[in-house]
């Protein structure tokens, strides 16, 4: 008597494309890939900054610049390379800023197939709000946080090496702290968290943000530290809001639906 194998349950959502099984070698030879395409966009990004490099640099320098006493608008260097070395750094950072679209496709497109199919259909919406939140905490930055912070840490003088690190790391952190709602709506899509244990352990969230504030926040002053760690606690709030509308609704569900079967 023959005997044919049973068919897999169906999952919620899952298609026949939703069923990928990769080896660790599958694995890596992907993560190249997608690193390669990343470092190439990259590459793409610098060469396209280098050439305004000077004008990118001095344009963010602008809240340093008004930071100085009339008639000392200026920033010095100690050797006679290290523009050359501050201008190959400005490309580099604005390539990161240009190519970041592409390269969060490429981080999205490695993530994917391990995703039911209606999970990866958010493929567009995640790279476009991805790219737009860390635009947005970057500029926020720019326009709130540099200006307050250089009033504070102004000194006789300053470097174009230390300034220019001091501009970019607190452009990246808030770029990046800004992606908060986004990966705690995405960690609710998927089922690793939802919105009632992310508001279970909001003080936690809020303490832990302000430690991070402390640290990331050039200055010792009140007023730095509150308009960091004021939008981090917002973009916690947003990220439990996206949790409640975007989380998986249907976990508990099929939780009765089994346990009843069972």
């Amino acid at each position: 008597m023959s005997t044919a194998a049973l068919p897999k349950p169906a999952t919620p959502g899952a298609g026949p494309e939703d069923d990928v099984h990769l080896t660790l070698r599958e694995h890596l030879l992907e993560l190249r890939k997608r690193l390669k395409w990343a470092i190439l966009f990259l590459g793409i990004g610098f060469a396209a900054s280098y050439h305004w490099s000077i004008q990118i640099f001095h344009f963010l320098m602008q809240p340093v610049f008004a930071s100085l006493p009339e008639g000392e608008k200026a920033l010095h260097f100690s050797s006679s390379v290290e523009p050359f070395f501050i201008y190959l750094k400005v490309g580099l950072y604005a390539g990161l800023f240009v190519a970041l679209p592409a390269i969060l496709w490429q981080i999205w497109a490695f993530v994917a197939p391990g995703l039911y199919r209606r999970e990866r259909r958010a493929i567009l919406p995640f790279v476009a709000a991805a790219t737009l939140f860390f635009v947005g905490g970057s500029a926020f930055c720019y326009l709130v946080i540099l200006r307050p912070a250089f009033d504070f840490l102004i000194k006789p003088v300053l470097m174009m090496d230390a300034q220019l690190s001091l501009v970019m790391t607190l452009l990246l952190a808030f770029g990046i702290i800004f992606e908060l709602p986004l990966v705690l709506t995405f960690l609710a899509m998927i089922g690793i968290v939802d919105h009632k244990f992310l508001g279970k352990y909001r003080r936690h969230a809020i303490v832990l943000n302000v430690i991070i504030a402390a640290i990331v926040t050039p200055t010792g002053d009140p007023v730095n530290l509150a308009l960091m760690a004021i939008p981090m606690v917002l973009c916690y709030e947003l990220g439990v809001i996206g949790a409640r509308i975007f989380g998986k609704k249907d976990q508990a569900a099929r939780f009765t639906v089994e346990k009843a079967k069972s």
